[in-house]
C-alpha cells in the first residue's frame, strides 16, 4: 500500500534536490563565464526554500512522523535526535545563506565582489551537500522503517495532516499569492541559456499549475 505521506514527503524532496541543484549549477555556470547571476532569481530560489522546506516540510516530519517512530530502538532513536538538529541547524544556515547573498548583491559593484562571490558559492555548496545527505539518510533509513512498523490509524492521521500542508512546487495548484514567486523560478530555469542542466535537475518534478494562464500553444505539424 502507497501512503499518501510518503508520496507528499518524497515528492518534496525531489523539489528541493532539483532547487538546490539548480542554484548551485547555475552559480557555477554565471562563475565559467565571468557573469553576474540573477540576483532576483537567486533570492526568489532561497526564499522558496525557506518559506516551504525550511517552515513547512521540515516541522511535519519533526513533530507529526518522527514521534510515531522514537521507543523502537536506541539506533532509530539516535538517527532521529540527529535529524532534528539538522532541521533546527538548517534554520540558522538559511538566514546565513540569505545574508552572504544580500552582501554579494549589495557589494557586487565593488572590489568585494570576487570576495562575496567565494563566500556565497561556499556556503551554498555546503548548505546543498547537508541537506542532499540528510534527505538521504530519510529515505534509506526512516521512511522503510514507517512503512514497516505504523499501523492503519497512525498512517491514516500521517495522511491527512500531510495532505493538508504540501509544498506547491510538488505539482499542485500554487496559491494565489506565491504564484509570481514560481513564476520567476521558472522563468530562470527556462531562461538560462546553455544551463541545460538546470532544467535536467527537475526530471521527475512538477513545476507548478496556474491555472489562470493557459497552456502554449502547440506548433501545427
Amino acid at each position: 500500500m502507497t501512503h499518501s505521506s510518503l508520496i507528499v514527503i518524497r515528492q518534496e524532496h525531489r523539489c528541493l534536490s532539483a532547487m538546490l541543484r539548480s542554484i548551485t549549477l547555475l552559480l557555477r555556470e554565471h562563475r565559467r563565464h565571468g557573469t553576474l547571476p540573477d540576483f532576483d532569481a537567486l533570492q526568489a530560489m532561497l526564499f522558496y526554500v525557506d518559506e516551504f522546506p525550511e517552515k513547512l516540510h521540515h516541522p511535519k516530519e519533526s513533530l507529526l512522523l518522527f514521534p510515531k517512530l522514537r521507543g523502537r530502538s536506541v539506533r532509530i532513536d539516535a538517527v532521529l535526535d540527529q535529524l532534528d538538529r539538522d532541521h533546527a541547524h538548517g534554520e540558522c544556515a538559511i538566514r546565513e545563506l540569505e545574508h552572504a547573498l544580500l552582501g554579494f548583491r549589495t557589494m557586487s559593484g565593488t572590489v568585494q565582489c570576487e570576495m562575496r562571490r567565494d563566500n556565497f558559492e561556499q556556503l551554498m555548496r555546503h548548505y546543498a551537500d547537508f541537506y542532499l545527505a540528510h534527505m538521504r539518510i530519510e529515505e534509506t533509513q526512516i521512511l522503510p522503517l514507517a512503512e514497516s512498523v505504523l499501523n492503519a490509524d497512525e498512517w491514516a492521521e500521517l495522511d491527512a495532516a500531510f495532505l493538508m500542508n504540501r509544498d506547491p512546487l510538488a505539482g499542485h495548484e500554487a496559491d494565489e499569492p506565491y504564484k509570481p514567486l514560481f513564476r520567476t523560478i521558472v522563468a530562470a530555469l527556462h531562461g538560462c541559456g546553455n544551463v541545460g542542466s538546470v532544467l535536467e535537475a527537475f526530471t521527475g518534478t512538477a513545476l507548478p499549475m496556474f491555472s489562470d494562464t493557459p497552456p502554449p500553444r502547440r506548433p501545427r505539424p
